[in-house]
């Protein structure tokens, strides 16, 4: 686990040099965004107790598991903390697994680890709307419900999965090619595949 502060309000915790959790401070102390793989708990605790605040929210940006792995165990250290995510999100916390008639395209499927959690949201989100400092941007692709949050003091933007910057910057779904294959650089040429509907 590796922790980054960035400007004045948030603390950027890395596991595994890709898996990223946030604490932003607050008026009222500290709003989680996303809690990491199972196990991130850890970390994340360890983090707010050195900033001596609370933590009073946790935001999740979508489903998947190395997002909401460690959502249970970071609400039972914090009871009485909010837990906010889209509505579509809170239906796959809650174990859905299938896709809305609109979201039936083709090539469409839902793709990646998603998890149920024992948590349940006490609060739904909708694009537009403000969570503290934070305004909530519907940000739907990686999953059907995913969220991202700009922190209207600072113009800093955590986009959960809504773009990727491991091997180069890239949106959700746009990967570079890997090893065996030749790496894309953007701006160059396009990479040999795309994703159904891409």
């Amino acid at each position: 686990m590796s922790l980054h502060l960035h400007g004045e309000f948030l603390i950027r915790i890395t596991r595994l040099g890709a898996f990223n959790s946030f604490l932003l401070r607050d008026a009222d102390g500290l709003t989680a965004i996303d809690t990491g793989m199972k196990g991130s708990e850890r970390a994340i605790l360890s983090a707010a107790r050195a900033t001596n605040l609370p933590i009073t929210r946790i935001l999740l940006t979508h489903a998947h598991g190395d997002h909401v792995g460690s959502l249970d165990a970071l609400h039972a250290a914090f009871p009485d903390a909010e837990v906010m995510t889209s509505l579509r999100e809170a239906r796959f916390l809650a174990g859905e697994r299938v896709m809305d008639e609109a979201e039936r395209l083709p090539g469409a499927a839902l793709r990646g680890s998603y998890t149920t959690t024992a948590t349940r949201p006490t609060r739904l989100l909708n694009g537009g709307e403000q969570v503290g400092p934070l305004e909530v941007v519907a940000s739907p692709g990686h999953t059907p419900g995913h969220l991202a949050f700009l922190d209207t003091r600072d113009g800093t933007l955590i986009a959960g999965d809504a773009f990727q910057t491991q091997g180069g910057v890239a949106v959700s779904g746009d990967l570079p090619s890997s090893f065996p294959f030749r790496p894309w650089r953007p701006g160059t040429h396009p990479p040999p595949w795309r994703a159904p509907g891409a």
